[in-house]
């Protein structure tokens, strides 16, 4: 059963084919991709597939995407997963992107908390990496206030309009994952974004 997270502001649900036109509005702004390393979308039914595709990595264990909610209204204000989930290795690689209309209010850190505390917790994972590109400075002062650390550089590492780009790695290790119940409280600091 896919799990249903909420916070004291959001729900993390699973996106369905509904959310189609809301994850089109997002993937396709160049402000939202200009740091996502991805092909903007261009229609419904390329995104329908991709929210099939986040189906299937979740029946096959390999990643999971939520929908991001605030409560008591509808429709979603962006994403945020992690996939590479590798049970062997006890990893994943965090990912997520808010509607520009909703930077600057705090719901990444808070979703990203909450996805934080469910890995560690009930997922067992001693790793969540994330790879940021090195012009990204709200996202890589999201990861710091995380607890996250930055590992490195990888150069070359991601393309956005054909272009390719250096980014920076960054992990957070569990501190202890059967004493956290919200990583806000294992976490030093917490975040703006």
């Amino acid at each position: 059963m896919f799990p249903i997270l909420e916070t004291e502001r959001l729900i993390l649900r699973e996106l369905v084919e509904g959310d189609a036109l809301d994850i089109l509005k997002c993937f396709s702004n160049p402000e939202v991709l200009r740091y996502y390393g991805q092909t903007p979308l261009t229609n419904t039914d390329q995104v329908k597939q991709i929210i099939r595709n986040f189906s299937k990595n979740f029946d096959e264990k390999r990643g999971i995407k939520w929908g991001i909610e605030l409560k008591g209204k509808k429709g979603i204000i962006g994403t945020i997963g992690f996939q590479e989930w590798s049970h062997e290795h006890k990893r994943a690689e965090l990912s997520y992107a808010l509607f520009p209309n909703e930077w600057g209010n705090g719901y990444a850190t808070e979703a990203a908390s909450k996805v934080i505390s469910y890995c560690f917790k009930e997922l067992d994972l001693t790793r969540i990496g994330a790879v940021v590109f090195i012009e990204n400075k709200a996202s890589s002062k999201l990861l710091t206030n995380l607890g996250f650390k930055k590992e490195g550089i990888l150069r070359n590492y991601m393309y956005q309009n054909d272009v390719s780009f250096d980014t920076n790695l960054y992990s957070l290790i569990t501190p202890n994952p059967h004493k956290i119940t919200n990583y806000n409280e294992a976490s030093q600091t917490k975040g703006e974004y």
